[in-house]
């Protein structure tokens, strides 16, 4: 039997990938949170700006960490720099793409040749704790991915600044009535 009409906004959901989905969901939680949050708009840009810059880098188990870490040095909302951050993990499955390419881009702009690829079953366990493998095998790929990531991640936190401040601007901004 026929389901009836739920609005053409539930009709356009359900025909939206699922990855697509729950990032459309999540970003309309979020972008409450963020219009909602007591602060100015500037430390609730600002604080976006840092979640989005951390984001890309490929600091990945520390992004959360130092992008509250940094709001707090710079004095602007802690939340939404963890809000913003939180981003890339709803996209996680692009990320590998935006890392790859940052890493390629990072050896271009360093002129260095990019690394043989790394067979990691030739290690052990144990391996990852001494320092060589760590200095051969970890720190030639993230210093270009590091230089790479921010081609992306300065761009990006300037975009989302300015777009977070308008846009929280406008919202708060009590609308005339005629």
């Amino acid at each position: 039997m026929h389901e009836p009409h739920r609005g053409s906004e539930s009709a356009y959901e359900e025909r939206l990938p699922k990855p697509l989905a729950q990032m459309k969901s999540w970003l309309v939680a979020h972008h409450m949170t963020l219009m909602t949050i007591a602060d100015t708009p500037h430390s609730i840009a600002l604080g976006s700006a840092i979640g989005i810059f951390f984001g890309f880098t490929p600091l990945y188990p520390l992004k959360t960490l130092l992008s509250i870490a940094v709001a707090w040095i710079f004095r602007c909302n802690k939340i939404a720099a963890a809000i913003a951050v939180t981003l890339h993990d709803v996209l996680i499955w692009v990320m590998p793409a935006i890392y790859v390419a940052e890493y390629h881009l990072g050896c271009w702009t360093l002129q260095r040749p990019m690394a043989q690829r790394v067979h990691f079953r030739h290690f052990g366990l144990r391996d990852y704790m001494h320092w060589h493998v760590f200095s051969r095998v970890v720190w030639p790929a993230f210093w270009p991915a590091f230089i790479g990531s921010l081609f992306l991640a300065v761009p990006s936190a300037i975009i989302v600044y300015f777009l977070m401040r308008l846009l929280i601007s406008r919202a708060r901004t009590p609308q005339k009535t005629e």
